[in-house]
């Protein structure tokens, strides 16, 4: 249990707010946070206070103040998480003679923060800043394998929401929950030419100290080279597994 329960609380009420849509009322609030009246409102008070979130009193709502985006913002500056990979990546690489990458949640898609490339071999699709379907990538299938499976559905509601790429991959949301489910049993995600064809990939979810996927570690190479996925995604899972006990202080 923590030793500051005020600050718990108050974190508690801003991660709420920061997943919300929209400004939401006090009892929403007080709801989703477990939090009696009295204790949500003063939370909230010195919140507004000092930027982090704000009032609108016609609509008898709170949301995000531009303090929160000031947090958000030097958190994209910073890049920590970039900074706590890179080191692992470049192992990876050395490990496995593939190259590595390091992709976050967006969406529908994954957006590729970091690539550690095999000296002499040309660059890959999945380069840094480059956005692709999550549901049809390594990396994207291992985040959304860690998903609870009421947020997969609000992801993929109808077939509309089923890009194609190259012909191949889940056209639906139940070939998808089965493709998810394999997942999970073989504890990494695979992906065969289905982003480049003649490249395949495996990838594994790095997830925070609740147990949330914030990204996946991939690494990617050439079918030719008749690589067997299962050898390789050792690496990327033991790889994964350190970022995670980062991400999460242990």
């Amino acid at each position: 249990m923590s030793q500051v329960p005020a600050a718990t609380k108050t974190l508690r009420v801003l991660r709420f707010l920061a997943s919300q849509p929209d400004p939401v009322p006090l009892d929403r609030i007080v709801r989703a946070c477990d939090l009696p009246r009295s204790t949500a409102y003063h939370l909230l008070n010195a919140m507004i206070d000092e930027g982090f979130v704000v009032h609108l009193p016609d609509e008898h709502r709170y949301g995000l103040g531009v303090a929160a985006f000031e947090v958000g913002s030097g958190y994209a500056r910073q890049a920590p998480l970039q900074r706590l990979a890179r080191r692992h990546l470049m192992a990876l690489v050395d490990t496995t003679g593939c190259a590595a990458h390091l992709a976050v949640p967006h969406g529908r898609d994954v957006l590729y923060v970091l690539e550690e490339r095999v000296p002499g071999r040309p660059p890959l699709v999945t380069d840094v800043g480059v956005r692709l379907p999550a549901h049809l990538t390594a990396s994207g299938r291992a985040i959304l394998a860690a998903l609870p499976a009421a947020q997969v559905r609000a992801l993929y509601p109808d077939k509309e929401s089923f890009v194609e790429r190259h012909g191949h991959g889940p056209r639906s949301l139940t070939a998808l929950r089965t493709m998810l489910s394999d997942t999970r049993q073989r504890g990494y995600a695979v992906e065969d030419g289905e982003v480049t064809p003649g490249f395949a990939s495996v990838a594994a979810a790095v997830l925070d100290h609740n147990a949330h996927p914030v990204a996946s570690v991939a690494v990617t190479w050439p079918a030719a080279d008749d690589r067997r996925p299962d050898v390789t995604a050792g690496a990327v899972r033991q790889t994964a597994r350190l970022l995670s006990r980062r991400l999460s202080g242990r």
